[in-house]
């Protein structure tokens, strides 16, 4: 282009809620880019919603910007008027409709040749933000950044030449070091182009030659060669160039790199080197104000830090980011793949509810994305949506002709399309979801809606889980709970729906590779700091609602702690869950939910960052590297709490991706105790080669003792950062055989407490006053998936949040346990009801607490202790008889017992 103008700035504004005004006044300003709410702009909303975040100027309607300027002559050339990142648009100039725009992803071009002479003209732009052609996913859902309305990005009139280029696309082979450009020359007449490129990021400079080419109206290719030592982009080397087309003094530039992203049926490659997806989900939550941004900075800011917990790729959920997301990726080597904006059913012709429209703009929808942002080199693969439903047979041709039209991609049919029963389409190049069959699972969290449920909700904490048996069956699993009609129940986005069964479903063995999909989702309780962070016209009004709630529930003074406690154990669970996928050698990659917190759909807190990518102070980003970065040491073991007895055996290795050999170096084991003497150490020469890499088998016995200790178990990789470490608890045998413990408040229990001694009490409560015991915090949030179960007639979700303990209190004695849930309460929550006190609760001394979830926020109790008669009851809500065949629990009851026959009172409580 010759020449472009900023049109940003003061315009004149006339809100039209209905789209029904005839004669358009403007009585009010605003600035643009921007949106009406982010600028407060028509009537305040005064609603607290609890399951998204409070547009607090919420509007749905048409906005109409006006402004008075000159358009400047296209002197025998055109003039066009850019608007990036906006909603359904109509243009005016000086009252006549100067085109229209609908793309919800890329920018909209308006061809304004015929008022480019030179005079001022009235601009008119109408921006809609309702009757969208499709539902638009996260792009215009209030569960993420709002459904805005205004424009976002740049806002300009460019100008050039007669004859000018469009849909110009740049396809880089690295195999022969030439780019093949395609593009359409428009306007009059042929050309002849000058073509460069420029190397621009790299320490290494590279600049081929400058090379002519003679191109003829219309559509046209030719091939530029890009010289010798050409470089590639890749997350550990993401060198760029320019590319400049000149034609006179009409000159486009863009933005490429050289790389080829591609699989080898099993693992993602990039320039033929494997290369595994760390991934997170991304709904573009930018909650200051309610909308993607479209600067680079900010851009960088985000992306760096996931990089800096071990991110190297984002999916976005049902939607494409603005430019500014790409160029930012580029820089910093992440693997970018947007969506369609679209979840839902594509039908066939002829069937109930087939939306001949709507798949037309979501095909061209997606065509218009892989122009406009296909040279990116981060744009590296493509979803047609989340968890769609519908016709295979339709998906695929979708596939086959973006493939046909762009190769540069690798192209997918959706994430957890089809859920219970995926498929594998011909033109998949990798295969998303949770599932292969019912029962074979390839993650390790799901709502209860969903069950079975994963083996960090249903198995002790251990680190020996992966899934490649899950994924390679020996036997081909069944398809279970298929009805006599040969159908099957299942959750639906937020609905549920009816599907057709068959038992070949559950022979699916993907032949590409497979990203396991929206993995985690661990609750944490809300940080009610985090209300002041909202300083623009999105506000955390959920936040307020939930914070009147514990405290009118007298919890209020738990907040902090109900917080990091909850967090703590997520983090465990995240710890837990990645290393699952690490260790399975037969996945290529995940997709974490998410990161950061998502604020919608019933508000879930699923972060270890907040909903503006701040850490939330429960983990650092060193600390989650250890298993979530290109190169992972594990150790393999059964379980976290062993007796004195216990020999502990630990099988070492090493998911290893990055470039270069780590054969010949050491790796380090040490066994440590809390006060930092090593009470097993041993060096290990790593010999082995590849990505997944088996170092060593280490076998050792604990210390005799008679009281309980913790360890830590650490690994590393000396002279690099490599490292990971797993607490283990270590306990005596406690004979309880002679402890008094009483099930029932019965005559020996009341004559003991009457004579001012202590009773020991271990029994579930009434089911009526009780909350089922669980270790795993909640999954995703309570209310959404609490309503879904309703809908479906399945089970509730338990809803709990993991343990609030006194870790000080004289009555847990030596037992091992740090103020949150830890492996050593597994087998006691397992077995146990926590009991809910609203209403009694100042009669009691809390010892352990059970955290409840922000919506229900009851007050849940397992082990208190209260005042009756002349003596105490301390009361543990569990199974007595489970309770016996547990390690921990046995030394919990001995220490419970030995208080209860201390006649001090003691213990702080909570």
């Amino acid at each position: 282009m010759k020449k472009q103008t900023d049109i940003s700035g003061q315009w004149g504004l006339m809100l039209d809620k209905d789209s029904s005004v005839s004669e358009r006044v403007y009585n009010d300003t605003i600035i643009l880019p921007g949106s009406t709410s982010q600028q407060k702009k028509g009537e305040p909303n005064p609603k607290y919603e609890t399951g998204f975040l409070t547009d607090t100027y919420k509007f749905e309607g048409s906005a109409w910007f006006s402004k008075r300027l000159t358009i400047e002559s296209a002197s025998g050339g055109h003039a066009f008027l850019l608007l990036e990142r906006t909603r359904l648009s109509t243009v005016y100039i000086d009252g006549k409709e100067a085109g229209k725009g609908d793309s919800l992803n890329v920018s909209h071009r308006f061809d304004i040749t015929d008022f480019a002479d030179g005079k001022e003209h009235l601009l008119e732009i109408c921006i809609k933000n309702t009757g969208y052609p499709t539902a638009g996913g996260h792009l215009t859902s209030q569960d993420t950044q709002t459904n805005w309305c205004g424009i976002t990005g740049k806002m300009q009139i460019y100008y050039t030449s007669k004859a000018y280029f469009e849909d110009v696309m740049l396809f880089g082979d690295i195999h022969t070091g030439k780019v093949t450009v395609r593009g359409r020359l428009c306007g009059e007449g042929d050309v002849t182009a000058i073509i460069s490129a420029q190397s621009f990021n790299s320490d290494k400079t590279h600049t081929p030659k400058a090379q002519s080419f003679d191109i003829a109206h219309g559509e046209f290719e030719i091939v530029y060669d890009m010289g010798d030592d050409f470089l590639k982009w890749s997350e550990y080397t993401p060198a760029l160039y320019k590319m400049t087309i000149a034609v006179g003094d009409d000159k486009y530039t863009k933005t490429f790199g050289m790389r080829e992203f591609s699989h080898n049926g099993e693992k993602f490659l990039i320039n033929g080197d494997v290369t595994f997806l760390r991934g997170k989900h991304d709904g573009l939550i930018f909650p200051k104000t309610g909308f993607a941004p479209t600067d680079v900075d900010e851009w960088v800011r985000v992306l760096g830090i996931s990089k800096s917990y071990g991110i190297n790729h984002y999916r976005f959920h049902t939607c494409c980011p603005p430019e500014a997301a790409f160029e930012a990726a580029d820089r910093l080597g992440i693997y970018f793949e947007p969506q369609l904006p679209f979840w839902g059913t594509i039908q066939n012709e002829g069937e109930e509810g087939f939306n001949a429209e709507e798949q037309a703009y979501l095909v061209k929808e997606g065509f218009r994305i892989l122009k406009e942002f296909g040279d990116h080199p981060s744009f590296c693969m493509f979803s047609l949506g989340n968890e769609l439903w519908g016709s295979q047979e339709r998906l695929n041709g979708f596939l086959k002709d973006y493939k046909a039209f762009d190769n540069r991609h690798l192209y997918t049919q959706g994430s957890n399309n089809f859920q219970w029963f995926p498929a594998q389409l011909e033109n998949d190049d990798f295969f998303v979801g949770v599932r292969l069959a019912n029962d074979r699972l390839i993650r390790g969290s799901y709502a209860m809606c969903d069950a079975p449920q994963g083996h960090i909700q249903t198995d002790a904490p251990s680190t020996m889980k992966d899934y490649d048996s899950a994924i390679h069956p020996h036997k081909a699993a069944k398809a279970s709970d298929i009805s006599g009609d040969g159908t099957v129940q299942i959750q639906y986005g937020t609905t549920m729906k009816t599907v057709k069964a068959s038992e070949a479903d559950a022979d699916f063995i993907p032949t590409v590779p497979i990203v396991t999909h929206e993995i985690g989702q661990y609750e944490t309780f809300p940080d009610f700091d985090e209300i002041s962070k909202y300083t623009g016209s999105v506000k955390a009004r959920n936040f307020e609602k939930f914070k009147e709630t514990l405290e009118s529930n007298g919890l209020l003074k738990y907040d902090k702690d109900f917080f990091r406690c909850s967090g703590k154990l997520a983090a465990d669970c995240y710890k837990e869950e990645l290393e699952a996928v690490f260790r399975s050698r037969l996945l290529a990659g995940f997709q974490i939910l998410d990161l950061q917190d998502f604020s919608g759909q019933g508000t879930a807190l699923v972060g270890m960052l907040d909903a503006f990518m701040d850490s939330k102070g429960l983990i650092t980003p060193e600390e989650y590297r250890q298993f979530c970065n290109d190169a992972v040491i594990m150790a393999r073991f059964e379980r976290y709490v062993y007796s004195v007895n216990d020999t502990f055996k630990a099988h070492i290795e090493l998911a290893y991706f990055r470039p270069g050999s780590i054969s010949g170096s050491s790796c380090i084991v040490t066994l440590t105790d809390v006060n930092g003497n090593a009470v097993f150490s041993k060096e290990y020469v790593i010999s082995g080669s590849g990505n997944y890499i088996d170092i060593a088998d280490i076998e050792l016995t604990f210390p005799e003792s008679d009281e309980p200790h913790k360890y830590m178990l650490g690994i590393s990789v000396k002279d690099t950062d490599i490292t990971n470490s797993y607490r283990l608890s270590v306990y005596p045998d406690a004979d309880i055989s002679k402890v008094q413990v009483f099930e029932t408040l019965d005559d020996k229990a009341l004559a003991k407490l009457d004579r001012g001694e202590n009773v020991l009490l271990i029994s579930l409560p009434d089911e009526d006053n009780s909350i089922e015991g669980t270790y795993c915090t909640d999954f995703w949030c309570y209310p959404m998936f609490k309503s879904i179960s309703d809908m479906m007639k399945k089970p509730r979700p338990i809803g709990t949040m993991g343990l609030m303990i006194d870790d000080k209190s004289p009555a847990l004695g030596n037992f091992l346990c740090e103020k949150y849930s830890t492996p050593d309460w597994y087998d006691i929550v397992s077995c146990s009801r926590s009991e809910i006190i609203d209403e009694h609760k100042n009669d009691k001394n809390v010892i352990v607490r059970t955290i409840d979830n922000f919506e229900r926020a009851q007050s849940l109790v397992l082990l208190y202790e209260y005042k009756k008669s002349d003596g105490k009851v301390i009361k543990l809500c569990a199974d007595y008889t489970k309770l016996k065949s547990s390690l921990s629990g046995r030394w919990l009851v001995s220490r419970l017992s030995a208080y209860a026959q201390n006649t001090q009172q003691g213990g702080s409580g909570n």
